[in-house]
């Protein structure tokens, strides 16, 4: 199969986007497949640039970690794209990755779907701080309801979300898809070292944040389970590892409440040298978004032997089992700071919670559910078809 994915992120973009693409990417031509993408051009490369078009795009000025493709450099090179004779098309991201797929699909005649990575919802109201909650989660679902009627499919990495998106009024064929781990994941980390190098002492206790530091992520919440920790555990440190918009917030709000010396933030980290080092650094992961389709993250940690305080909210509701690797938590403070307390002071639950974790996270392989993505592609293919016989009225 010839399959092109269009995305308005990638690498060196790093992202949960990226990182299910790169997945995906590698799974599906390990299989045999050809897989070609078009992404942002970012002037600077990323590990691997075989099979994708760059295109020319424009910064964000109020998000300049992010690019702007520019749609009718695409549309210039519609014969090279119709050359290559594609079988389906999948589509990424909402932007002008949705608009370019959907025009390429009816030009070029395939079939196309799309991943719904973010959920809008709760994701919009933080960007359009001037209107109203009530505003912007109406414009997000009638935004979702138009996209998603507008493909001949739509894969969700979680049921949570596939429920969302019908009670949208979302019709068209969808699956439920998540993004696996590659067994990189699973390749053991140097923590000691991860701490040598940030000058961080080997019997300190850390807790983790892996993620882009973004306000839908709710990391204000982690300050204030640090906050709280402290008073039980003074040395506590919290890792925050990744970039975003939020970031000079919270340095902020960090230093407004004398959180400087328990906090850290580190940014971006290579994936494939830095990340497993990072996790393996920790000896609780603690995650707290309300809007997460998966939450990728919380597998990583577990693939580490890192155990988890969450809480289950949306796709990681799917994701969390208590006990397998996770103490799920209520997003209160006290209950979340309490369970955090507790697991560092028990050092023989934290190795048998990370045990249980890593165990749980090799049922998350890639390639298992990159079979799936595949015959989700084979079923859109057909339902199009289908649709296509059926004589006009």
């Amino acid at each position: 199969m010839k399959i092109l994915f269009i995305s308005d992120v990638y690498f060196p973009r790093i992202n949960g986007v990226s990182t299910s693409i790169e997945t995906f990417r590698h799974e599906l031509r390990e299989c045999g497949h050809t897989v070609h993408l078009v992404a942002p051009d970012y002037m600077a490369p990323s590990a691997d640039e075989s099979d994708i078009m760059r295109v020319p795009a424009r910064i964000l000025p109020f998000d300049p970690e992010d690019r702007l493709m520019k749609f009718n450099w695409v549309m210039e090179h519609i014969e090279k794209l119709r050359g290559e004779r594609y079988d389906i098309i999948h589509i990424q991201t909402p932007f002008v990755a949705h608009y370019l797929g959907i025009k390429l699909s009816q030009v070029l005649d395939i079939p196309c779907i799309e991943t719904y990575h973010t959920f809008f919802e709760e994701y919009f109201h933080h960007y359009i701080p001037l209107l109203p909650k009530v505003m912007t989660g109406a414009l997000a679902r009638r935004f979702s309801r138009h996209q998603g009627n507008s493909l001949d499919g739509m894969v969700v990495p979680s049921q949570p979300m596939m429920d969302v998106l019908r009670r949208y009024g979302v019709t068209t064929l969808a699956g439920v898809i998540p993004t696996g781990l590659e067994p990189e994941s699973f390749a053991p980390g140097n923590g000691a070292d991860f701490r040598k190098k940030y000058g961080i002492a080997l019997q300190r206790r850390v807790l983790l944040f892996v993620g882009r530091v973004a306000h839908e992520k709710n990391i204000g919440f982690l300050l204030q389970v640090v906050d709280r920790v402290r008073h039980d555990i003074p040395e506590v440190l919290l890792l925050i590892a990744g970039e975003g918009p939020a970031r000079e917030g919270l340095e902020h709000e960090v230093s407004k409440s004398g959180l400087s010396g328990n906090v850290m933030f580190i940014g971006y980290l290579d994936r494939h040298t830095e990340l497993n080092n990072c996790y393996r650094a920790a000896d609780i992961f603690v995650f707290s978004s309300r809007t997460e389709t998966q939450g990728l993250v919380l597998l990583e940690a577990m693939a580490q032997g890192v155990p988890v305080v969450s809480i289950a909210e949306m796709g990681t509701r799917d994701v969390l089992r208590e006990g397998s690797g996770v103490w799920i938590a209520e997003e209160n403070l006290e209950d979340f700071s309490g369970k955090v307390i507790k697991m560092l002071g028990n050092d023989d639950a934290r190795r048998q919670l990370g045990d249980a974790g890593r165990e749980y996270a090799h049922g998350w392989s890639a390639d298992k559910l990159a079979e799936r993505m595949l015959k989700f592609y084979q079923a859109a293919i057909e339902c199009r078809r289908a649709l296509a016989a059926e004589p006009n009225e």
